[in-house]
């Protein structure tokens, strides 16, 4: 089956300027294709080029190199024909202030060349779906972040896309409005939507995603199922053990443990032992056994299992939010 979205050795480079002569390239050659049906998520820290590569791919800015060719139609060649086939939420809120959540719609419909029964059926629809059907003729400027966010994901809905890019939706808005968009994220796919979703929330990519592709400096370094990912990277679990006093003894010992890889002081501590296990659960008790036979008690014990967030320390030697 052919891919719904095919990105093809995208670059952006910017003009020069003061810091840079030859212009900053904030993408660097991404070629990723994006399955009919999946929610694909690009994880990556601020500034790692999540935005510029949306961007492309909804005809805001032009690459310097590359295409993105979506349900087979390009970008660069036929730019009208693939908007016509996405919804864009913006990680910037776009609305009209002065208008209601409705008129907003209304507007926006009408860009989309929406008009009568229509235009109606589908506010009422989209008011349901985002939970403002209630609110609908409030104006925007009276509305918290998390409610904007609700309208800005309507938006991008209106004239029904078979693929929908949300760009950090979340950012800013309080727990119950991430929920709501979060479980609104599901639901498009359920009924059939294709969405790519950029984050650099670890925890929202791991829920959501079928497939993750991790961008760093505005390369994709890695890209598949969480699973496979933390398989590549040849994560371990960590066995966190507080011993306190003669912790340096207590270390020998976890050391020779059968299944224990190697062992370590944790971040300069010399009273807690970071020992890593390809499966640490069934190499605790023995790590216990052991100590307990050399008469140590720890304080206290913490499991460790490899999530994104230790595959991209991995793979870039800093934490996702450096």
């Amino acid at each position: 089956m052919t891919p719904i979205i095919e990105i093809h050795n995208l670059k952006k480079r910017y003009a020069p300027n003061a810091e840079s002569r030859e212009g900053n390239l904030a993408v660097k050659g991404i070629n990723l294709d994006i399955e009919r049906g999946e929610i694909f998520s690009l994880l990556g820290p601020n500034g790692a080029g999540k935005t510029t590569t949306i961007s492309m791919m909804s005809g805001l800015l032009t690459p310097t190199e590359g295409d993105v060719i979506i349900d087979g139609h390009s970008i660069v060649k036929e730019p009208i024909e693939v908007k016509k086939r996405i919804g864009v939420v913006p990680q910037e809120i776009a609305l009209y202030p002065e208008l209601s959540a409705r008129g907003n719609l209304e507007f926006f419909g009408k860009m989309y060349g929406l008009s009568g029964a229509d235009l109606a059926r589908r506010c009422d629809e989209v008011l349901e779906f985002i939970g403002l059907k209630d609110r609908q003729r409030e104006r925007i400027d009276t509305f918290s972040g998390g409610m904007k966010r609700r309208v800005n994901i309507g938006v991008g809905l209106l004239h029904r896309p078979l693929v929908v890019f949300m760009d950090e939706p979340t950012v800013g808005v309080d727990p119950q409005s991430r929920r709501s968009i979060l479980d609104a994220v599901k639901e498009l796919n359920r009924q059939g939507m294709t969405v790519l979703y950029t984050t650099h929330y670890m925890e929202e990519a791991e829920e959501l995603s079928d497939r993750v592709g991790i961008i760093d400096h505005g390369e994709l370094i890695a890209c598949g199922k969480e699973g496979d990912l933390i398989q590549q990277v040849g994560e371990k679990d960590a066995i966190l053990l507080k011993i306190g006093e003669k912790a340096a003894e207590a270390l020998e010992i976890v050391r020779r443990v059968p299944g224990i890889d190697s062992a370590t002081f944790e971040d300069g501590d010399d009273g807690k032992v970071r020992a890593l296990a390809g499966r640490g659960r069934r190499a605790l008790p023995a790590v216990l056994k052991a100590l307990d036979d050399s008469g140590f008690l720890p304080q206290s014990i913490e499991v460790i299992e490899p999530n994104l967030e230790s595959v991209f320390l991995h793979l870039t030697g800093r934490a996702l939010r450096d």
